[in-house]
Protein backbone atom coordinates (compact mmCIF):
# COMPACT_ATOMS: atom_id res chain seq x y z
CA UNK A 1 0.00 0.00 0.00
CA UNK A 2 0.99 3.75 -0.28
CA UNK A 3 0.18 6.44 0.76
CA UNK A 4 -1.06 10.13 -1.00
CA UNK A 5 -0.27 11.81 2.41
CA UNK A 6 0.64 11.98 5.62
CA UNK A 7 -3.08 11.91 7.07
CA UNK A 8 -3.73 8.56 4.89
CA UNK A 9 -1.00 6.99 7.05
CA UNK A 10 -2.48 7.79 10.45
CA UNK A 11 -5.87 6.39 9.18
CA UNK A 12 -4.16 3.30 8.42
CA UNK A 13 -2.46 3.04 11.90
CA UNK A 14 -5.58 4.10 13.17
CA UNK A 15 -7.10 0.80 11.53
CA UNK A 16 -4.01 -1.54 12.74
CA UNK A 17 -4.16 -0.32 16.28
CA UNK A 18 -1.04 1.25 16.10
CA UNK A 19 -2.21 4.99 17.05
CA UNK A 20 -3.71 6.32 20.49
CA UNK A 21 -5.06 9.83 20.13
CA UNK A 22 -4.73 11.72 23.21
CA UNK A 23 -6.80 14.51 24.14
CA UNK A 24 -5.87 16.05 27.18
CA UNK A 25 -3.78 19.15 26.83
CA UNK A 26 0.12 18.74 26.69
CA UNK A 27 3.27 20.89 26.74
CA UNK A 28 5.17 20.88 23.33
CA UNK A 29 8.23 22.30 26.23
CA UNK A 30 9.37 19.01 27.31
CA UNK A 31 6.20 17.10 27.99
CA UNK A 32 5.85 16.01 25.00
CA UNK A 33 9.39 14.11 24.53
CA UNK A 34 9.22 12.67 28.39
CA UNK A 35 5.83 11.10 27.19
CA UNK A 36 7.13 9.55 23.88
CA UNK A 37 10.26 8.47 25.52
CA UNK A 38 8.40 6.24 27.79
CA UNK A 39 6.34 4.96 24.99
CA UNK A 40 8.63 4.06 22.57
CA UNK A 41 11.06 2.77 25.43
CA UNK A 42 8.33 0.04 25.61
CA UNK A 43 7.35 -1.04 22.38
CA UNK A 44 4.44 1.67 22.52
CA UNK A 45 2.48 3.05 19.38
CA UNK A 46 2.38 6.13 17.70
CA UNK A 47 0.60 9.16 19.53
CA UNK A 48 -1.33 11.65 17.73
CA UNK A 49 -1.22 14.54 20.54
CA UNK A 50 -4.73 16.80 19.34
CA UNK A 51 -4.72 19.35 22.02
CA UNK A 52 -0.94 20.98 22.12
CA UNK A 53 -0.69 23.58 24.72
CA UNK A 54 -0.53 27.29 22.54
CA UNK A 55 -1.33 25.71 19.33
CA UNK A 56 -4.47 25.15 16.82
CA UNK A 57 -1.95 22.57 15.28
CA UNK A 58 -1.77 18.35 16.22
CA UNK A 59 1.28 17.04 16.93
CA UNK A 60 1.85 13.02 15.03
CA UNK A 61 5.10 11.32 16.87
CA UNK A 62 6.74 7.90 16.55
CA UNK A 63 5.02 7.21 13.49
CA UNK A 64 7.68 4.94 12.44
CA UNK A 65 8.92 3.92 15.95
CA UNK A 66 8.45 0.14 15.29
CA UNK A 67 9.35 -3.01 12.87
CA UNK A 68 5.72 -2.93 12.25
CA UNK A 69 4.79 0.60 11.71
CA UNK A 70 8.37 0.92 9.43
CA UNK A 71 6.05 -1.89 6.89
CA UNK A 72 3.20 -0.19 7.01
CA UNK A 73 5.22 2.93 6.03
CA UNK A 74 6.73 1.82 3.57
CA UNK A 75 3.62 -0.35 2.24
CA UNK A 76 5.36 -3.92 2.43
CA UNK A 77 5.28 -7.24 4.84
CA UNK A 78 8.91 -7.26 5.51
CA UNK A 79 11.28 -4.68 4.82
CA UNK A 80 13.40 -7.16 2.52
CA UNK A 81 11.44 -7.25 0.22
CA UNK A 82 12.14 -3.70 -1.10
CA UNK A 83 15.92 -5.01 -0.72
CA UNK A 84 14.32 -7.96 -3.06
CA UNK A 85 13.40 -4.99 -5.61
CA UNK A 86 15.85 -3.03 -6.16
CA UNK A 87 18.42 -6.37 -6.29
CA UNK A 88 15.63 -7.62 -9.53
CA UNK A 89 16.62 -4.12 -11.38
CA UNK A 90 20.32 -4.19 -10.54
CA UNK A 91 20.37 -7.80 -11.50
CA UNK A 92 18.75 -6.89 -14.96
CA UNK A 93 20.89 -7.96 -17.52
CA UNK A 94 22.11 -5.60 -20.83
CA UNK A 95 20.09 -6.99 -23.49
CA UNK A 96 21.72 -8.55 -26.41
CA UNK A 97 19.62 -8.44 -29.39
CA UNK A 98 16.07 -6.86 -30.20
CA UNK A 99 14.36 -10.18 -28.28
CA UNK A 100 16.18 -8.88 -24.72
CA UNK A 101 15.42 -5.67 -25.67
CA UNK A 102 11.72 -6.21 -25.91
CA UNK A 103 12.09 -8.54 -22.21
CA UNK A 104 13.51 -5.41 -20.35
CA UNK A 105 10.88 -3.24 -21.65
CA UNK A 106 7.77 -3.69 -18.80
CA UNK A 107 10.61 -2.98 -15.88
CA UNK A 108 11.67 -0.02 -17.97
CA UNK A 109 7.95 1.05 -18.32
CA UNK A 110 7.73 0.70 -14.25
CA UNK A 111 10.88 2.42 -13.41
CA UNK A 112 9.69 6.13 -15.79
CA UNK A 113 6.26 5.43 -14.05
CA UNK A 114 8.27 6.73 -10.34
CA UNK A 115 9.69 9.95 -11.69
CA UNK A 116 7.76 12.48 -9.64
CA UNK A 117 4.96 15.20 -12.00
CA UNK A 118 3.76 18.73 -10.96
CA UNK A 119 0.71 19.65 -10.18
CA UNK A 120 -0.65 23.37 -10.39
CA UNK A 121 -2.40 23.70 -7.26
CA UNK A 122 -1.88 21.45 -3.96
CA UNK A 123 -3.48 21.11 -0.75
CA UNK A 124 -0.36 22.42 0.95
CA UNK A 125 -0.73 25.81 -0.17
CA UNK A 126 -4.72 26.31 1.01
CA UNK A 127 -3.45 28.54 3.49
CA UNK A 128 -0.97 31.23 2.47
CA UNK A 129 0.93 33.28 5.32
CA UNK A 130 3.14 35.99 4.58
CA UNK A 131 3.25 37.12 8.15
CA UNK A 132 5.78 34.20 9.25
CA UNK A 133 5.19 33.28 12.95
CA UNK A 134 7.24 30.22 13.66
CA UNK A 135 5.54 30.21 17.33
CA UNK A 136 1.89 29.36 15.56
CA UNK A 137 3.50 25.97 15.05
CA UNK A 138 3.70 23.20 17.96
CA UNK A 139 7.13 22.73 17.30
CA UNK A 140 9.06 21.10 20.02
CA UNK A 141 11.63 21.86 22.85
CA UNK A 142 13.26 17.97 23.37
CA UNK A 143 15.40 18.01 26.15
CA UNK A 144 16.52 20.45 29.13
CA UNK A 145 19.68 21.38 28.18
CA UNK A 146 18.87 22.40 24.56
CA UNK A 147 19.59 25.82 22.91
CA UNK A 148 15.60 26.33 21.85
CA UNK A 149 13.19 24.77 19.97
CA UNK A 150 13.79 22.40 17.03
CA UNK A 151 11.98 21.37 13.82
CA UNK A 152 13.09 17.45 13.75
CA UNK A 153 11.73 15.68 11.14
CA UNK A 154 12.25 18.80 8.06
CA UNK A 155 11.81 17.91 4.58
CA UNK A 156 14.66 20.56 3.34
CA UNK A 157 14.94 21.40 -0.15
CA UNK A 158 17.82 23.16 -2.04
CA UNK A 159 19.14 23.03 -5.96
CA UNK A 160 22.31 22.91 -7.03
CA UNK A 161 23.45 26.40 -8.56
CA UNK A 162 25.36 24.51 -10.96
CA UNK A 163 22.96 21.78 -12.22
CA UNK A 164 19.78 23.34 -11.34
CA UNK A 165 18.87 19.58 -9.48
CA UNK A 166 16.72 19.59 -6.01
CA UNK A 167 17.84 17.89 -3.48
CA UNK A 168 16.11 16.54 -0.60
CA UNK A 169 17.81 15.79 2.89
CA UNK A 170 16.79 16.29 6.80
CA UNK A 171 18.48 18.52 8.55
CA UNK A 172 17.05 19.71 12.30
CA UNK A 173 16.36 23.58 12.47
CA UNK A 174 16.13 25.40 16.03
CA UNK A 175 13.82 27.95 15.74
CA UNK A 176 15.71 31.45 17.06
CA UNK A 177 12.34 33.84 16.63
CA UNK A 178 9.17 33.80 14.66
CA UNK A 179 11.18 34.03 11.14
CA UNK A 180 14.74 32.45 11.63
CA UNK A 181 15.71 29.12 12.04
CA UNK A 182 19.14 27.43 12.35
CA UNK A 183 20.39 24.75 9.25
CA UNK A 184 22.20 22.07 10.35
CA UNK A 185 23.60 20.38 7.67
CA UNK A 186 26.69 18.41 8.82
CA UNK A 187 29.93 19.54 5.98
CA UNK A 188 29.22 15.85 4.44
CA UNK A 189 25.97 16.32 3.42
CA UNK A 190 24.59 17.34 -0.36
CA UNK A 191 22.55 20.39 1.30
CA UNK A 192 26.32 21.41 2.71
CA UNK A 193 27.49 20.79 -0.78
CA UNK A 194 24.87 23.07 -2.73
CA UNK A 195 25.62 26.02 0.59
CA UNK A 196 28.85 26.02 -0.22
CA UNK A 197 28.74 26.58 -4.56
CA UNK A 198 26.15 29.48 -3.55
CA UNK A 199 28.71 30.74 -0.65
CA UNK A 200 31.58 30.90 -3.44
CA UNK A 201 29.13 32.73 -5.59
CA UNK A 202 28.12 35.19 -3.05
CA UNK A 203 24.13 34.28 -3.48
CA UNK A 204 21.65 33.98 -1.35
CA UNK A 205 20.74 30.38 -1.67
CA UNK A 206 16.55 29.43 -1.54
CA UNK A 207 15.09 27.02 0.51
CA UNK A 208 12.11 24.85 1.16
CA UNK A 209 10.91 23.44 3.98
CA UNK A 210 8.33 20.35 4.63
CA UNK A 211 6.62 18.85 7.44
CA UNK A 212 4.43 16.31 7.26
CA UNK A 213 4.62 14.19 4.02
CA UNK A 214 3.72 10.61 3.14
CA UNK A 215 5.79 8.37 4.50
CA UNK A 216 7.62 7.25 1.68
CA UNK A 217 9.23 10.61 0.75
CA UNK A 218 10.11 11.09 4.85
CA UNK A 219 11.83 8.17 4.70
CA UNK A 220 13.83 8.89 1.19
CA UNK A 221 15.00 12.53 2.99
CA UNK A 222 17.16 10.05 5.13
CA UNK A 223 17.87 7.80 2.58
CA UNK A 224 22.01 7.51 1.89
CA UNK A 225 21.54 7.95 -1.68
CA UNK A 226 24.22 8.76 -4.61
CA UNK A 227 23.77 12.61 -4.65
CA UNK A 228 22.85 11.81 -8.79
CA UNK A 229 19.85 10.07 -7.82
CA UNK A 230 16.59 12.10 -6.88
CA UNK A 231 15.42 11.27 -3.76
CA UNK A 232 11.42 11.79 -5.08
CA UNK A 233 12.16 9.23 -7.63
CA UNK A 234 13.17 6.70 -4.85
CA UNK A 235 9.76 7.95 -3.24
CA UNK A 236 8.45 6.59 -6.09
CA UNK A 237 10.17 3.47 -6.28
CA UNK A 238 8.87 3.06 -2.52
CA UNK A 239 5.69 4.03 -3.26
CA UNK A 240 5.35 2.26 -6.79
CA UNK A 241 3.66 5.90 -8.03
CA UNK A 242 4.90 8.91 -8.75
CA UNK A 243 4.96 11.90 -6.12
CA UNK A 244 3.54 14.86 -6.80
CA UNK A 245 4.79 17.91 -6.48
CA UNK A 246 4.06 21.73 -6.42
CA UNK A 247 6.00 24.80 -7.23
CA UNK A 248 6.64 26.92 -3.89
CA UNK A 249 4.39 30.55 -3.93
CA UNK A 250 8.03 32.23 -3.69
CA UNK A 251 11.27 30.42 -4.15
CA UNK A 252 11.89 28.32 -7.66
CA UNK A 253 11.55 25.09 -5.88
CA UNK A 254 9.07 21.85 -5.99
CA UNK A 255 7.71 20.86 -2.95
CA UNK A 256 5.58 17.79 -2.16
CA UNK A 257 1.68 18.99 -3.08
CA UNK A 258 0.07 16.99 -0.30
CA UNK A 259 2.22 17.55 2.28
CA UNK A 260 0.92 19.92 5.92
CA UNK A 261 2.95 22.49 6.47
CA UNK A 262 5.47 24.27 3.79
CA UNK A 263 8.28 26.81 5.04
CA UNK A 264 9.70 28.87 1.99
CA UNK A 265 12.46 31.38 2.46
CA UNK A 266 16.85 31.71 2.24
CA UNK A 267 19.80 31.00 3.75
CA UNK A 268 22.54 33.61 3.31
CA UNK A 269 25.96 32.20 2.59
CA UNK A 270 27.68 34.31 5.03
CA UNK A 271 25.42 34.53 7.76
CA UNK A 272 25.89 32.18 10.61
CA UNK A 273 24.79 31.89 13.79
CA UNK A 274 25.36 29.86 17.06
CA UNK A 275 22.96 26.72 16.97
CA UNK A 276 22.52 24.38 19.60
CA UNK A 277 23.28 22.18 22.00
CA UNK A 278 20.61 19.57 21.23
CA UNK A 279 19.83 16.47 22.53
CA UNK A 280 20.86 13.78 20.17
CA UNK A 281 20.50 10.75 18.52
CA UNK A 282 23.86 9.37 20.36
CA UNK A 283 22.36 9.94 23.85
CA UNK A 284 24.42 12.58 24.14
CA UNK A 285 24.03 16.71 23.89
CA UNK A 286 25.88 17.66 20.70
CA UNK A 287 27.53 20.96 21.82
CA UNK A 288 26.74 24.23 20.10
CA UNK A 289 28.40 25.73 17.09
CA UNK A 290 27.79 28.20 14.40
CA UNK A 291 25.40 27.14 11.25
CA UNK A 292 23.38 29.00 8.78
CA UNK A 293 20.59 30.46 9.37
CA UNK A 294 17.38 30.17 7.37
CA UNK A 295 14.72 33.06 6.96
CA UNK A 296 11.57 31.82 6.08
CA UNK A 297 9.40 34.16 4.72
CA UNK A 298 6.12 32.52 3.49
CA UNK A 299 4.42 29.39 5.21
CA UNK A 300 1.41 27.61 3.57
CA UNK A 301 -0.28 24.81 4.57
CA UNK A 302 -3.47 22.54 4.79
CA UNK A 303 -6.59 24.32 6.01
CA UNK A 304 -5.83 21.68 8.69
CA UNK A 305 -2.67 21.01 9.26
CA UNK A 306 -0.76 17.93 11.44
CA UNK A 307 2.60 19.13 12.79
CA UNK A 308 4.81 15.53 12.56
CA UNK A 309 7.70 15.26 14.79
CA UNK A 310 10.32 12.76 16.38
CA UNK A 311 12.36 12.90 19.14
CA UNK A 312 15.63 11.66 19.60
CA UNK A 313 18.21 10.60 22.24
CA UNK A 314 19.40 7.38 24.26
CA UNK A 315 18.56 4.31 21.62
CA UNK A 316 16.19 2.97 21.17
CA UNK A 317 13.91 5.67 19.32
CA UNK A 318 12.26 5.49 16.33
CA UNK A 319 14.97 7.12 13.72
CA UNK A 320 16.72 3.90 14.94
CA UNK A 321 14.00 2.19 13.18
CA UNK A 322 14.94 4.16 10.31
CA UNK A 323 17.96 3.08 10.65
CA UNK A 324 16.74 -0.68 10.52
CA UNK A 325 14.82 0.02 7.54
CA UNK A 326 18.20 1.49 5.64
CA UNK A 327 19.77 -1.75 6.57
CA UNK A 328 17.47 -3.86 4.68
CA UNK A 329 17.02 -1.55 1.84
CA UNK A 330 20.56 -1.15 1.18
CA UNK A 331 22.04 -4.42 1.41
CA UNK A 332 21.51 -5.43 -2.44
CA UNK A 333 23.71 -2.42 -3.28
CA UNK A 334 26.20 -3.37 -0.43
CA UNK A 335 26.00 -6.97 -2.21
CA UNK A 336 26.42 -5.59 -5.65
CA UNK A 337 30.10 -3.60 -4.61
CA UNK A 338 31.30 -6.53 -2.12
CA UNK A 339 29.55 -9.59 -3.14
CA UNK A 340 31.03 -11.70 -0.17
CA UNK A 341 28.87 -9.50 2.16
CA UNK A 342 26.37 -12.59 3.37
CA UNK A 343 24.28 -10.32 5.71
CA UNK A 344 24.43 -6.64 7.73
CA UNK A 345 23.23 -5.42 10.95
CA UNK A 346 23.29 -1.70 11.90
CA UNK A 347 22.37 -2.45 16.22
CA UNK A 348 20.39 -0.48 17.70
CA UNK A 349 22.80 0.80 20.16
CA UNK A 350 25.25 2.09 17.23
CA UNK A 351 22.75 4.76 16.35
CA UNK A 352 23.21 4.53 12.87
CA UNK A 353 26.85 4.88 12.43
CA UNK A 354 29.05 3.67 15.24
CA UNK A 355 28.65 0.30 14.99
CA UNK A 356 28.42 -2.70 12.10
CA UNK A 357 28.10 -6.23 12.06
CA UNK A 358 29.35 -8.11 8.77
CA UNK A 359 29.02 -11.83 7.85
CA UNK A 360 31.05 -12.19 4.98
CA UNK A 361 31.76 -16.03 2.75
CA UNK A 362 35.13 -15.83 3.57
CA UNK A 363 37.41 -17.19 0.41
CA UNK A 364 40.81 -15.60 1.04
CA UNK A 365 43.01 -14.69 3.87
CA UNK A 366 43.08 -10.88 4.38
CA UNK A 367 39.38 -10.83 3.06
CA UNK A 368 37.27 -9.23 6.15
CA UNK A 369 40.07 -6.23 6.23
CA UNK A 370 39.64 -5.85 3.15
CA UNK A 371 35.72 -5.79 3.55
CA UNK A 372 36.37 -3.39 6.37
CA UNK A 373 38.07 -0.63 4.36
CA UNK A 374 35.70 -0.87 1.33
CA UNK A 375 33.11 -0.22 3.56
CA UNK A 376 35.56 3.24 4.88
CA UNK A 377 35.47 4.29 1.22
CA UNK A 378 31.50 4.15 0.60
CA UNK A 379 29.26 6.87 1.71
CA UNK A 380 28.06 7.11 4.78
CA UNK A 381 29.12 4.31 5.98
CA UNK A 382 33.18 6.31 5.94
CA UNK A 383 31.32 7.30 9.26
CA UNK A 384 31.46 3.86 11.17
CA UNK A 385 33.78 3.54 14.21
CA UNK A 386 33.62 0.30 14.52
CA UNK A 387 33.14 -2.77 12.11
CA UNK A 388 32.94 -6.33 13.31
CA UNK A 389 33.94 -9.39 10.08
CA UNK A 390 32.31 -12.72 10.96
CA UNK A 391 31.90 -15.88 9.25
CA UNK A 392 29.09 -16.35 6.88
CA UNK A 393 27.11 -19.41 9.40
CA UNK A 394 26.68 -16.64 12.06
CA UNK A 395 23.53 -14.73 12.49
CA UNK A 396 25.02 -11.00 12.97
CA UNK A 397 21.17 -10.29 14.27
CA UNK A 398 22.05 -12.52 17.16
CA UNK A 399 24.22 -9.87 18.93
CA UNK A 400 24.85 -12.68 21.68
CA UNK A 401 26.21 -15.11 19.18
CA UNK A 402 28.21 -12.41 17.57
CA UNK A 403 29.86 -11.10 21.26
CA UNK A 404 30.75 -15.12 22.14
CA UNK A 405 32.39 -14.67 18.53
CA UNK A 406 34.19 -11.53 18.99
CA UNK A 407 35.44 -12.16 22.43
CA UNK A 408 36.42 -16.21 21.85
CA UNK A 409 37.93 -15.65 18.34
CA UNK A 410 40.36 -12.88 18.23
CA UNK A 411 43.89 -11.99 18.87
CA UNK A 412 44.24 -8.21 19.42
CA UNK A 413 47.18 -8.02 17.50
CA UNK A 414 46.31 -9.67 14.82
CA UNK A 415 42.76 -9.09 14.16
CA UNK A 416 42.07 -5.35 15.43
CA UNK A 417 42.82 -2.77 12.71
CA UNK A 418 42.92 0.38 13.56
CA UNK A 419 41.98 3.82 11.10
CA UNK A 420 41.91 7.51 11.29
CA UNK A 421 39.35 9.09 8.96
CA UNK A 422 36.16 10.98 9.06
CA UNK A 423 33.52 10.72 11.45
CA UNK A 424 30.46 12.52 11.91
CA UNK A 425 30.22 15.69 12.65
CA UNK A 426 27.82 14.61 16.23
CA UNK A 427 30.28 12.68 17.08
CA UNK A 428 32.02 13.58 20.86
CA UNK A 429 34.75 11.28 21.36
CA UNK A 430 37.10 11.93 18.49
CA UNK A 431 39.42 14.32 20.16
CA UNK A 432 38.94 16.68 17.21
CA UNK A 433 35.62 17.63 15.22
CA UNK A 434 35.05 15.28 12.19
CA UNK A 435 38.01 13.50 11.83
CA UNK A 436 39.09 10.22 14.16
CA UNK A 437 40.05 6.88 14.29
CA UNK A 438 38.05 3.79 13.77
CA UNK A 439 37.82 0.26 14.93
CA UNK A 440 37.75 -3.35 12.97
CA UNK A 441 37.66 -6.47 14.37
CA UNK A 442 38.33 -9.05 11.95
CA UNK A 443 35.95 -12.20 14.19
CA UNK A 444 36.15 -15.24 11.26
CA UNK A 445 37.93 -17.98 11.67
CA UNK A 446 42.17 -17.21 11.10
CA UNK A 447 44.10 -19.06 8.44
CA UNK A 448 47.56 -20.39 8.60
CA UNK A 449 48.20 -17.92 6.15
CA UNK A 450 46.80 -14.79 8.32
CA UNK A 451 49.32 -15.47 10.80
CA UNK A 452 47.44 -18.74 13.18
CA UNK A 453 50.26 -21.12 13.20
CA UNK A 454 47.98 -23.18 15.69
CA UNK A 455 45.05 -25.78 15.11
CA UNK A 456 41.92 -23.69 15.00
CA UNK A 457 39.43 -26.07 17.61
CA UNK A 458 36.07 -27.08 16.83
CA UNK A 459 32.90 -26.12 18.08
CA UNK A 460 31.40 -27.93 20.47
CA UNK A 461 27.96 -29.37 18.99
CA UNK A 462 26.14 -32.50 20.09
CA UNK A 463 25.87 -35.36 17.65
CA UNK A 464 22.12 -35.80 16.00
CA UNK A 465 21.11 -38.80 16.51
CA UNK A 466 21.40 -37.74 20.25
CA UNK A 467 19.49 -34.67 19.59
CA UNK A 468 17.16 -36.57 17.80
CA UNK A 469 16.02 -39.15 20.22
CA UNK A 470 16.03 -36.04 22.80
CA UNK A 471 13.39 -34.91 20.52
CA UNK A 472 11.42 -38.05 20.17
CA UNK A 473 11.26 -38.62 24.31
CA UNK A 474 11.05 -34.99 25.29
CA UNK A 475 7.50 -35.36 26.75
CA UNK A 476 8.79 -38.31 28.57
CA UNK A 477 10.77 -35.79 30.52
CA UNK A 478 7.94 -34.06 31.41
CA UNK A 479 10.06 -31.05 31.20
CA UNK A 480 7.23 -27.82 30.26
Amino acid sequence: MSYESLREFIEVLAENDELIRITAEVDSDLEITEIVDRVVKNDGPALLFENVKDSEMPVLINAFGSYKRMELALGVDNLNQIGSRIEAYLNTPVPENFIDKLKTLPLLKELSDFFPVTVKSAPCQEVVKKDVDLSELPVLKCWPEDGGKFFTLPLVFTKNIISGQQNMGMYRMQVYDKSTTGMHWHIHKDGAANYRDYLNENKKMEVAVAIGADPATIYSSTAPLPSQIDEMLFSGFLRKKPVEMVKCKTVDLKVPANAEIILEGYVDPEELRKEGPFGDHTGYYSLADDYPVFHVETITHRRDPVYNATIVGKPPMEDCFIAKATERIFLPLLKMTLPEVVDMNLPLEGVFHNCAIISINKSYPGQAKKVMHALWGMGQMMYTKMIIIVDKDVDVQDLSTVAWKVFNNIDAGRDVVIVEGPLDALDHASPRAKIGNKMGIDATKSWAEEGHSREWPPEIEMSEKIKDLVDQRWNEYGIN
